[in-house]
């Protein structure tokens, strides 16, 4: 029998899949569904590794549920707007949709030889006009429902690019393309409300049971939220100040009061002091990432105004200007408490503020502050009434005398802020939304959905290229009728995520969902991605949800039942003599040594990374396919490591799948003196009996690894299985059938091409993609064995491995004839022997 060959069996049953529509999703929806989703791709123009690992899991995912019975949703599309697109047009001069849509082509065509189980008719990408009008209507719809408003706010500007950046485009306080230093400015720019859903988001999360700890304690933190106390200082200009703290107990402890540069009393200040004006505008050279503001040098400007402390009129406490204190937190101010809090430590030190230490560690009258803030539990100290208590004492004691005096309230702060959803790109969404001098802002009207963007944009202008378009912007007022500007920003493609999945239920609906459809299919039963999208992909597509329901376009409140986040495809890094990163195929290996390949050039082998282009450690999928087939690059990519871990790539690893692949089907071609396919099994015993024992915990352990994804845990029953049909090739005939039938349909999900081959080996009519999946016998799992321990005086020696229904004689003739049991008795007639049936022997002498 000729060797399997992947280049021949994999184009012919992908045709075949193709042909007669096995992946199109089903509208009957008598069956169970099972929506499958993994996070779709950018359309970058090439699948890397880590999409193989992906879309490979949720592949066996959909294909194992299917055959189940279960009514499976396994969709694709594309991620599709983004920089890249404007990068090719600004540089090479390509429209963007023309590059974005090539390299749509050729991924599809590449996740396609992958033989995934897709429903392609589904697809769609989001920089489709058919897709974003759907988004523009929700935003109007958002909006006529309060959870989209205007606003003007800080922003991290690039003052090269022209554009806002996102918190997490600043790097080191430089544009993360432009690498100019980042500004700080004040826009209008458009909200999500996310912050009306902060307390929901937030105790939801703790009925999202099928969600990683790890993602659920991530939203958690970042949506932050935090109790504390509102509360006001006169102030010396004869007015009060609100702040908000979490420690009210270190009341005493307060060497400073600190507004943010944003806090309104602080603009109003600087109307008359320049050199207040000139902090203001260094503060704001750097963004507005919080970790980027933490870890800046402390800087404040000193008011000249003083505040009263609230439970001493005569103790006066400067008020300053600090970079560090943030408008969008709390009120915009804090007092600050050196002794206890490293950044006013910081801070106090050098402006020279005293720090009074008020709480020490337990026992102690005092604690030492002069080299760092002391941040541990304790008692309170030089605190007046405070004095002996417990910090959460000293903090409810506070609250309540401010709250009886009329000067605070206690209260919840949450760090998450407002989504801030508008940029100043040329390759987005644009947003619905008309200025008007006479009326305001104005909702466009659905009747012009979609507002397209033009296709003869200039990406060579400086600035946004939509709002330098010679006629984009020009429109009239839909209420007034008079001139009106467009707006000319775009949504944050995080937007196009957000509700992606909601889409898919029913591309083809007029409407931007069909209910019907998304309260069928939704929430996505099983939702596969990476864990650097925690926050903000996953924590905005709860809102959206929310909103979606809020404004009638569904029923649920969260869109992804089970989450599951994969690790990643990592491979060494190769640097050559001058420090530069080599390419794996430039690498040739000799033993532990590499060097490039055909000279004798030494190159140094670092440590396993996540593939990456600027490492030059990436490994092309489709070389490897080419060589090896899909299936055995999917077997890699299931066995090696379990899945939310990260995998080292390698190609030796690569060469044991495909010998794998070669000998499944040598077991299933060379097999001889097979019954006809749905012949009987009959009574078994002997090697037969332990032929359909090891066949039917096969079927038991993967099905149960396949709906846990422990598919590292499935790979090797299988081979398990593998060496038991190897190890009986004298068994009766319809029971090697039933063994060889039962291997091939449990690689099914993971190795679909090769899985029906063999099937039609075994003279199959039918394709495998039709067949259920396979029932297990409960009997024929249980073992028919047991190990049990032997001691002697107590202590273990030896254990025997005897029938289970051996009876009390036969275990303690087979525990007294053990050899190691023989050895430590050495001749002595043992005083008792006491058998606990199937657990253990106690043999004394």
């Amino acid at each position: 029998m000729a060797r399997y060959n992947a280049k021949e069996s994999e184009p012919k049953w992908q045709a075949a899949w193709n042909a007669r529509q096995s992946f199109l999703t089903s509208t009957d929806h008598s069956r169970p569904k099972c929506y499958v989703l993994e996070m779709f791709p950018y359309p970058s123009g090439r699948v890397h590794m880590g999409h193989v690992r992906n879309y490979t899991m949720g592949d066996v995912i959909a294909r194992f549920r299917r055959a189940q019975g279960f009514n499976v949703l396994h969709p694709m599309g594309w991620d599709a707007f983004g920089l890249p697109a404007e990068n090719a047009a600004r540089d090479g001069g390509i429209n963007p949709r023309e590059w974005t849509y090539a390299n749509i082509d050729a991924m599809r065509a590449e996740l396609k030889s992958l033989g995934l189980a897709i429903d392609w008719s589904r697809e769609f990408a989001t920089c489709d006009p058919d897709y974003y009008k759907h988004q523009q209507k929700l935003f109007l719809d958002f909006y006529a429902g309060d959870l989209v408003y205007r606003h003007e706010a800080d922003v991290n500007w690039d003052p090269v690019d022209m554009t806002v950046l996102a918190n997490e485009q600043v790097i080191d306080g430089k544009g993360w393309r432009s690498g100019a230093a980042v500004e700080r400015r004040k826009l209008s720019q458009w909200f999500f409300r996310i912050t009306r859903y902060s307390e929901e988001l937030l105790r939801a999360l703790d009925q999202l049971e099928k969600w990683p700890e790890k993602v659920r304690l991530m939203q958690k933190n970042w949506i932050g939220r935090s109790e504390g106390l509102r509360f006001a200082f006169d102030l010396s200009n004869l007015t009060a100040l609100d702040v908000f703290t979490t420690r009210p107990d270190t009341l005493f402890g307060a060497s400073f009061v600190a507004l943010s540069p944003d806090h309104p009393l602080t603009e109003e200040l600087a109307k008359t002091d320049p050199k207040l004006r000139d902090f203001i505008a260094e503060c704001r050279r750097t963004g507005t990432a919080e970790a980027e503001i933490e870890t800046a040098e402390k800087l404040g400007y000193d008011t000249g105004l003083t505040a009263s402390h609230p439970f001493d009129p005569d103790w006066k406490l400067p008020v300053m200007v600090a970079n560090f204190v943030l408008m969008g937190y709390g009120t915009g101010a804090i007092f600050g408490c050196p002794a206890h809090d490293q950044r006013d430590w910081d801070f106090a030190t050098k402006y020279r503020l005293p720090i009074l230490p008020v709480v020490a560690p337990e026992g102690a009258a005092d604690v030492d502050v002069s080299t760092e803030a002391y941040v541990g539990p304790g008692r309170l100290v030089h605190s007046r009434f405070l004095d002996g208590m417990d910090v959460e004492t000293a903090k409810r004691e506070v609250a309540a005398r401010l709250e009886a005096a009329g000067k605070g309230r206690r209260t919840v702060n949450y760090r998450l802020r407002d989504w801030l959803a508008s940029r100043q790109r040329a390759w987005g969404c644009p947003i619905p939304m008309i200025h008007c001098a006479a009326c305001g802002v104005v909702p466009a009207p659905e009747s012009d959905l979609p507002i397209k963007l033009p296709d003869d944009l200039d990406f060579s202008v400086k600035g946004n290229p939509l709002d330098a378009h010679p006629t984009f912007k020009h429109t009239t007022c839909p209420s007034c009728g008079g001139e009106a500007r467009r707006d000319t920003d775009t949504l944050d493609t995080f937007v196009d995520s957000s509700w992606y999945f909601a889409r898919f239920a029913d591309p083809f609906a007029a409407d931007p969902v069909n209910r019907d459809a998304v309260n069928y299919w939704l929430p996505v039963d099983q939702y596969i991605g990476g864990i650097e999208h925690a926050i903000l992909h996953l924590l905005y597509a709860r809102f959206f949800t929310r909103a979606m329901h809020a404004t009638g376009w569904a029923k649920i409140d969260e869109p992804f039942a089970s989450l599951f986040t994969q690790g990643m495809v990592c491979h060494e890094t190769y640097k050559g003599h001058n420090g530069g990163w080599i390419e794996p195929a430039e690498v040739e290996k000799r033993g532990d040594r590499a060097f490039l390949k055909g000279t004798d050039t030494e190159v140094t082998v670092g440590p396993s990374e996540k593939m990456s282009k600027s490492k030059k450690n990436v490994v092309a999928p489709m070389g490897m396919i080419d060589a090896y087939g899909a299936d055995a690059i999917r077997w890699f990519m299931l066995s090696d490591s379990p899945p939310e871990r990260d995998v080292d790539w390698s190609e030796s690893g690569a060469e044991g799948c495909w010998r794998f692949v070669q000998r499944i089907w040598r077991l299933v071609s060379e097999a001889e003196g097979l019954p006809a396919p749905g012949t009987k099994v009959g009574a078994a015993s002997g090697d037969a009996l332990a032929l359909r024992q090891a066949t039917h915990r096969a079927i038991a352990a993967v099905t149960d690894d396949l709906a846990n994804l422990r598919f590292n845990r499935a790979v090797a029953q299988i081979y398990t299985l593998a060496n038991a049909i190897q190890d009986a090739p004298k068994a009766d005939a319809a029971v090697r059938r039933e063994a060889l039938e039962t291997i091939v349909l449990l690689v099914g999900p993971m190795m679909p091409h090769l899985a029906e081959s063999c099937w039609e080996a075994l003279g199959h009519a039918t394709l495998l993609v039709d067949t259920k999946w396979p029932d297990f016998i409960a009997a024929l799992t249980q073992s028919q064995t047991v190990t049990i321990a032997v001691q002697i005086n107590g202590k273990r020696r030896s254990e025997i491995t005897i029938g289970i229904n051996a009876d009390e004689a036969a275990v303690r003739s087979a525990a007294l004839a053990e050899e190691g049991i023989v050895r430590a008795l050495d001749g002595k007639t043992p005083k008792k022997v006491i058998v606990v049936p199937g657990r253990i022997v106690n043999i004394v002498a």
